[in-house]
């Protein structure tokens, strides 16, 4: 008798174990699923990091300059006149450029004596650094050639790089599909000499 209810405790035990392990498995899955799980979300729907590849953002973001992006503004809005967007390489869906938003759709931009007109009104770009703003020789496979006057199309936006004489932007490209924005750049965080609000 006395062996029968040392089994039955020795089962228990081992059940008990059994639990503890299962719980503890439990709550390791959580401890690591969760964190993963939101970071993943926040990555695909509220913030993405980015590293600048290009210098045609010069002065105002520099090469390999790493750039915090907010993915909820466009979500309710279009972007706007002035703001720093990610989008898609028109040429290659897999690349993201990073460029300003000049003009929306509906506004006619025209490209005056290396000066940038919207809508008649010369705009003031202090960001360039007074570099010229010039048509391109050369446009991207399929765009044809752009001429100015030039009314943004529905549905569109001009986007311009800040280094006006080493930018393949809208000059380039045309008009940007406001469907291949993903984010708007809101700061600068890495080198931290570089950190600033865009």
């Amino acid at each position: 008798m006395d062996q029968e209810k040392l089994d039955q405790s020795n089962n228990a035990n081992e059940e008990d174990e059994d639990r503890s392990l299962g719980r503890k498995a439990l709550d390791w899955g959580i401890t690591l699923g969760v964190p993963l799980i939101l970071a993943l979300l926040i990555h695909a729907f509220v913030l993405e990091a980015f590293i600048v590849p290009t210098g045609s953002m010069l002065e105002t973001i520099q090469l390999d300059d790493r750039v915090w992006s907010e993915k909820v503004s466009y979500r309710f809005r279009s972007p706007q006149k002035g703001e720093i967007v990610l989008f898609q390489n028109p040429t290659d869906k897999d690349v993201t450029l990073l460029k300003r938003v000049i003009a929306t759709e509906g506004q006619t931009v025209d490209l005056v004596d290396g000066k940038v007109v919207v809508d008649g009104v010369e705009l003031d770009e202090p960001y360039t650094n007074g570099k010229p703003s010039y048509p391109l020789d050369r446009q991207a496979e399929g765009v044809g050639s752009l001429s100015f006057p030039l009314v943004v199309p529905e549905g569109h936006l001009w986007l311009m790089g800040d280094n006006r004489t080493n930018s393949l932007d809208s000059r380039y490209y045309g008009p940007i599909p406001t469907s291949s924005v993903i984010a708007r750049a809101f700061c600068t965080y890495w080198p931290l000499d570089h950190a600033r609000i865009l």
